[in-house]
């Protein structure tokens, strides 16, 4: 028995981190979409990704419209993986919430479920993004809704981009065209 509980307290370290396990890579990174099915980062190598933190639920905000148009102008080259806030809106994959994001603004870019992107326990791919440690990168925050991150086609986390920049800024056309 003493022997058991030895064991545990051996294994316990690593069966708690596992949960909030952080890739070093973003091609790593498997997240459950809104729709149920994986999105499997790995299939966007040799693309820039824009991972966006989107809101479930914000009346007349016409920046999905904006994500969605760059996603279609340069979907040959950039794919855009929208992380739906877990702070805002409806319960997780509520029907509200799958026709507010799809239907209100015919966003056919990847929409991750219901995260956490900010505090202290955030998702691991927001852990990954907002600390250096992990991305290489830069210590970042959220600061609100559409925070942007910019990865290039090798996986670096390369740009971060502030809510108030719209992705039709020459900012973020520049760094996707670049």
């Amino acid at each position: 028995m003493r022997m058991n509980i030895v064991f545990l307290f051996i294994l316990l370290p690593f069966v708690v981190s596992a949960k909030g396990r952080v890739p070093k890579s973003i091609y790593d990174f498997k997240v459950k979409g809104l729709d149920g099915n994986t999105i499997n980062f790995a299939k966007f190598k040799g693309k820039k990704i824009l991972i966006v933190n989107t809101p479930s639920m914000a009346d007349d905000n016409p920046q999905y419209a904006e994500v969605e148009a760059l996603y279609q102008k340069y979907k040959d080259k950039l794919v855009v993986v929208g992380f739906l806030d877990d702070d805002y809106g409806p319960p997780p994959g509520s029907k509200r919430e799958v026709d507010y994001s799809k239907k209100n603004y015919h966003v056919t870019f990847p929409l991750a479920a219901k995260v956490v992107v900010n505090g202290d326990d955030p998702a691991p791919i927001y852990k990954w993004l907002l600390n250096s440690k992990y991305s290489k990168y830069k210590d970042t925050e959220i600061k609100w809704d559409f925070q942007k991150y910019l990865v290039n086609e090798k996986g670096q986390l390369v740009a971060e981009f502030d809510p108030k920049i719209r992705v039709t800024s020459p900012a973020i056309i520049e760094a996707v065209e670049k």
